[in-house]
């Protein structure tokens, strides 16, 4: 669960990087504040929209599995490991 937290958080992320980077090549400074104040909004709703798009795609054509999860059980007095079938 941490990991797909940590993904979604580094999706949202993308445009923020890739505003910092354009910075960069402009020759501005990405520390000061005066640049990143008229456009954090936009950051903010581009990068819902990346993770939005991300669980949307991901629904739609993510692995589908056709059956239920066994859980982990005894058979014949050996443990068999849950599975999904």
């Amino acid at each position: 669960m941490l990991r797909r937290l940590i993904e979604e958080f580094g999706l949202f992320l993308i445009p923020f990087v890739l505003f910092m980077v354009y910075l960069v090549l402009a020759g501005r400074n990405p520390l000061r504040r005066v640049h990143w104040d008229p456009h954090i909004v936009r950051l903010v709703l581009a990068g819902l929209a990346v993770v939005i798009g991300t669980l949307i795609y991901e629904g739609l054509f993510s692995e589908r599995r056709a059956g239920g999860y066994v859980p982990t059980h005894m058979e014949n007095g050996r443990l068999v490991p849950g599975e999904f079938k």
